[in-house]
C-alpha cells in the first residue's frame, strides 16, 4: 500500500473547538426533541414516565434549549477564525460549487464519479450548514416567542407555534441527510472522524476538498502524498 490511502496518516480538519461545538449541538438537539414529542403527541406520553412528568419534562426543555445556542457562542470564544472562515465560505460559491453537484449525484447512486476540486467545505456542505443555520433561527426565536408570550401579541405567540413546529420538522429532515451522507454514505465515512477527534485520513482530505489540502501543504502543515496517476506514467 502507497502513503496515499495509509490510513495512518492523519491530518488536522477541524478545531477542538468546532469537535466541541458540534458534540453540544447534536445533543442538545435531540435532546430537544426527545422531551418535546409528548407535548405534541399523546402517543409519547410514556416519556413524561421516563422524563419524571409533565412539568420536569418542560424543565428539561428549557435547559436543553439553552444549551442548544450555546454551540456558536463556543465556536466563536475559542476559535474565531475558523468561525469567520466558516461563514465566508458559506458565502463564496464558483463555478466548481455547481459543478459538484453533477458529479455528487453520480457518487450518491454508485456511478463512476469524479472528485471536482474543492476548497475547505464543498458545496454540499454548504448547503447543509445554510439549512441549518436558518432551522436553528427559527427553533430559538420561535422557542423564545413561545417561553416569554407576555410579552408578544397573540398572532406572534400563535405563529410561533407553527414556526417552532415547521423548523424543527425542516431540521430533523436536514440531520437525517446530513448523518447518512457523512456516516453511512462508503465514500464519506472516512471523513466521520473529523467531527469526534478534529482529525482525518490524509488521502480522504486530499481527494475531497484538493485546493484546500494542496493550500495547507504549501504552508508545510501537511504531509504531501504521492499522486498514483504520475506515479503511474513516471
Amino acid at each position: 500500500m502507497s502513503n496515499q490511502k495509509k490510513p495512518d496518516v492523519q491530518v488536522r480538519r477541524f478545531s477542538k473547538a468546532f469537535v466541541i461545538a458540534h458534540a453540544v449541538n447534536a445533543f442538545s438537539f435531540f435532546a430537544l426533541y426527545i422531551t418535546a414529542l409528548p407535548m405534541y403527541a399523546h402517543s409519547f406520553n410514556w416519556l413524561y414516565t421516563v422524563l419524571g412528568g409533565p412539568a420536569n419534562a418542560r424543565l428539561l426543555h428549557r435547559i436543553f434549549a439553552v444549551m442548544f445556542v450555546t454551540p456558536t457562542i463556543i465556536f466563536l470564544i475559542f476559535d474565531r477564525k475558523g468561525f469567520f472562515n466558516w461563514m465566508k465560505e458559506l458565502v463564496t460559491w464558483k463555478k466548481r460549487d455547481l459543478q459538484f453537484f453533477t458529479e455528487f449525484v453520480k457518487e450518491l447512486f454508485g456511478l463512476n464519479f469524479k472528485h471536482v476540486r474543492q476548497t475547505f467545505f464543498n458545496a454540499g456542505e454548504k448547503i447543509n450548514s445554510i439549512l441549518q443555520i436558518l432551522c436553528a433561527i427559527i427553533i430559538i426565536c420561535s422557542g423564545f416567542i413561545m417561553w416569554f408570550p407576555q410579552f408578544f401579541p397573540r398572532a406572534v405567540f400563535q405563529w410561533g407555534y407553527f414556526l417552532h413546529d415547521f423548523g424543527f420538522g425542516l431540521a430533523i429532515a436536514v440531520i437525517v441527510g446530513h448523518i447518512y451522507l457523512s456516516v453511512v454514505h462508503k465514500n464519506s465515512r472516512p471523513g466521520y472522524s473529523g467531527v469526534v477527534t478534529g482529525k482525518v485520513p490524509a488521502w480522504w482530505a486530499k481527494d475531497h476538498y484538493t485546493d484546500w489540502y494542496e493550500e495547507e501543504v504549501k504552508k508545510g502543515n501537511f504531509p504531501k502524498l504521492d499522486d498514483p496517476k504520475k506515479k503511474k506514467h513516471a
